[in-house]
């Protein structure tokens, strides 16, 4: 059975990563930090929007004790990255001497990653992890550091599982790709 072509808000989207192959990375994201950080005690915190599903299946298959919170940020209009990172929620945890890992949906171009890193230290975690679900190496303005990459994709513009195309498509199970 094909898949088919989907419409998000007035553009068109071909399937491009399951549902199968979306959990296979998490779990194997989850598999790798249960025994990385299972004696760390970390913070997770998730950047919203995109991040929630990521986040959520994440969380749910680790198996050591954490904590989890949520950063909300924003620098998408449209399709394009604006370039700018706007902090809409902050973070209402004691970060110093915890280890944190960022949750992020994807990583394109760095920047809002290296302003919520930048943002981060100033609490004095005792270590900064970062966790991406989708990485576009293509894309990169800025190089950030990345512990836990579940797949390195092209530099195209994707919807489903928590990406959005203003503010649509986030509850699509599969990732999908812009076609037009």
């Amino acid at each position: 059975m094909q898949k088919q072509i989907v419409k998000v808000h007035d553009k068109h989207f071909a399937p491009f990563i399951s549902e199968e192959e979306i959990s296979r990375q998490v779990s194997r994201i989850a598999h790798e930090m249960n025994q990385d950080l299972a004696q760390k005690d970390p913070i997770f915190l998730g950047i919203l929007n995109g991040a929630f599903m990521f986040a959520s299946d994440l969380y749910k298959q680790l198996t050591f004790p954490c904590q989890i919170t949520f950063l909300k940020l924003a620098s998408y209009s449209g399709t394009q990255s604006t370039g700018r990172v706007k902090q809409l929620i902050g973070i209402n945890m004691e970060l110093k001497d915890r280890v944190v890992v960022v949750l992020e949906d994807i990583v394109d171009t760095g920047v809002t990653l290296e302003t919520i890193l930048m943002q981060l230290s100033g609490f004095q975690p005792s270590e900064i992890q970062v966790a991406t679900f989708l990485h576009k190496p293509e894309a990169t303005v800025r190089e950030v550091k990345l512990d836990y990459v579940g797949m390195e994709i092209p530099n195209d513009f994707i919807v489903g599982y928590g990406l959005d195309y203003d503010g649509y498509g986030r509850n699509l199970k599969e990732i999908y790709q812009l076609v037009n």
